[in-house]
């Protein structure tokens, strides 16, 4: 049977938007099935109304636990909220309302009670908190209700601390276990009041898209983008960025045209991804297929997922650049182009980055932090500076101010995708025409991730994956340097396995927000050579997962 991955999505693919909509009020979850638990991935805690797994008592019970998390961390302060364009966004962010309020919570929804991207969240809480000291308890955090790229059928909800970054798995244990103790307990414990029954005065407001915009200027080359003429094709993918596109292109006077302003929260107008879903990732060559095909039509397009915290870059030459690819570009031009930086300041990566950022940083004489999948562990650097740019091969990241400051501490994709019309504003190439130039330097990288199937069962026993699974002294004809169950630069488990050798490695572990396993594999030595990588790995994988049916 032939694939629809790269199509238009047909009627049969959409989501029935009342009967979400139903299932998160009219359905109660289980306490004692884990897959209706309040459960915090790497970006919070995700499900769908129709399985049973987000609804608003999952939400009612985890507002509770942060405000009783916020409580226990004297956290005094407003908490920021927002939301994307899922349709499970708008009712959850009325629930932690009607939780927040009724909690003496000063709560900051958004002035235009529109959609609010990751990023602007996160520029919101570092904006309000600058100055302030750390142990101050009138320091705000926030929450922001989305499941990012995920399907449309499902919902998110995420809390950012006031570091303004994604909280860390302490924070978020605590949280998911308190709300589940909360469900367990029939909500009792949980106050609330009508949202109906709220007086408007009870709930603050803040501009996030001015402040947010306004601000890009300290960060990014705007004039030099002006200056050139370059002309931006942005594609909010149905997400929270859309608005904001349009008052960067308004206020800052630059070439920039919104390719596509729908919103819609079936997510008709998109091309399935991989699995012939709909899903919302703009680093995914299927779902930005509609993108691709216009690449001509401008010097650079630029998609971004649900909550613009996921960039993709598509270039006339290149097409959809591979996040690897243009990470590595990012990386070579901010710390040859921002002169204000501290000189000490790491480039952050995860470990299943690719090798060809370390030869950059190499190059660049900067040490390289090397972390575990998950933003998070690079907010403390990007907050206090000794990080300058973070960065995921899932296309999200982000870096500091020109002034060496901090921007944000959650990933963001607009960001990012505003740099790629600096560099060819700056350089006059393409990302994709200099990574060209950094291969032919360091070495030519053949890259994948494979994603595939797996139960909580099976992803449990990926996770527990310990060096001594791999017996084996060589990886595809090289001798194997080193056997990771934890990451170099932060010694943090990295709930999975690496192997790697000179110039190849590969790495398995469960995806934190779906029910798949992710394998990583990339080789310096061609395509032939990683496909004898991802064979060997596939084993070590069948081997680990067999175990568990």
């Amino acid at each position: 049977m032939t694939s629809r991955a790269g199509l238009p999505a047909e009627e049969s693919d959409l989501i029935d938007v009342d009967e979400l909509i139903a299932a998160y009020y009219d359905r109660h979850p289980d306490p004692s099935d884990p897959a209706q638990r309040v459960v915090f991935g790497t970006s919070g805690h995700r499900g769908s109304a129709l399985s049973s797994s987000f609804n608003e008592d999952h939400i009612l019970a985890t507002t509770q636990a942060i405000v009783d998390y916020r409580r226990g961390q004297g956290i005094t302060g407003p908490l920021f909220l927002g939301r994307d364009t899922h349709a499970l966004s708008l009712p959850a962010e009325r629930t932690a309302v009607e939780v927040l309020v009724a909690n003496g919570v000063d709560v900051r929804t958004d002035s235009r009670d529109s959609w609010v991207p990751t990023p602007a969240l996160s520029h919101a809480i570092l904006t309000y908190n600058r100055g302030r000291a750390a142990n101050d308890p009138g320091r705000a955090d926030g929450i922001v209700v989305t499941p990012s790229h995920n399907p449309p059928r499902d919902g998110g909800f995420k809390y950012n601390p006031p570091n303004g970054g994604p909280a860390d798995t302490d924070a978020t244990g605590w949280i998911a276990a308190r709300a589940n103790e909360l469900i367990a307990g029939g909500l009792e414990g949980v106050r609330r009041q009508r949202h109906a029954d709220i007086d408007d005065s009870k709930i603050g407001e803040y501009d996030f898209r001015d402040a947010y915009v306004r601000d890009l200027p300290s960060i990014i080359d705007i004039e030099a983008v002006k200056r050139a003429g370059v002309r931006i094709g942005a594609d909010p993918l149905g997400g929270a960025s859309v608005e904001y596109w349009s008052l960067i292109a308004d206020m800052h006077g630059i070439e920039l045209t919104v390719v596509n302003p729908e919103v819609d929260p079936t997510w008709r107008f998109m091309t399935l991804d991989w699995d012939e879903k709909i899903r919302m990732d703009p680093s995914s060559p299927s779902a930005m297929a509609s993108l691709v095909a216009k690449k001509g039509d401008y010097d650079v397009l630029t998609g971004n997922d649900a909550d613009a915290d996921r960039h993709g870059i598509v270039t006339p030459d290149g097409g959809l650049m591979n996040p690897n690819h243009y990470l590595a570009v990012a990386i070579d031009y901010l710390f040859s182009h921002r002169a204000q930086w501290p000189r000490d300041a790491a480039i952050g990566k995860t470990l299943v980055s690719s090798m060809i950022i370390d030869r950059v940083a190499e190059s660049l004489g900067r040490r390289l932090l090397e972390v575990p999948v998950g933003f998070k562990w690079f907010v403390p650097g990007l907050l206090d500076g000794t990080v300058a740019f973070g960065g995921e091969e899932s296309a999200g990241a982000s870096f500091l101010r020109m002034d060496g400051s901090p921007w944000t501490t959650d990933k963001d994709g607009i960001l990012l995708c505003l740099l790629a019309a600096e560099i060819i504003a700056v350089t006059g190439k393409s990302p994709s025409e200099r990574y060209a130039e950094l291969e032919e330097a360091f070495g030519a990288s053949a890259y994948q991730r494979v994603d595939a199937p797996a139960t909580p069962a099976q992803k449990t026993a990926l996770g527990r994956l310990a060096p001594e699974a791999v017996t084996a002294s060589a990886l595809a004809g090289e001798e194997i340097t080193a056997k990771l169950s934890h990451a170099p630069g932060n010694g943090a488990a990295i709930g999975g396995l690496k192997v790697q050798t000179e110039h190849a490695w590969f790495a398995a572990r469960p995806s934190g927000t779906e029910d798949v396993y992710k394998l990583y594999a990339e080789s310096l030595l061609g395509a032939d050579h990683l496909a004898k990588v991802q064979e060997e790995a596939r084993a070590v994988v069948s081997a680990a997962l067999g175990s568990e049916g």
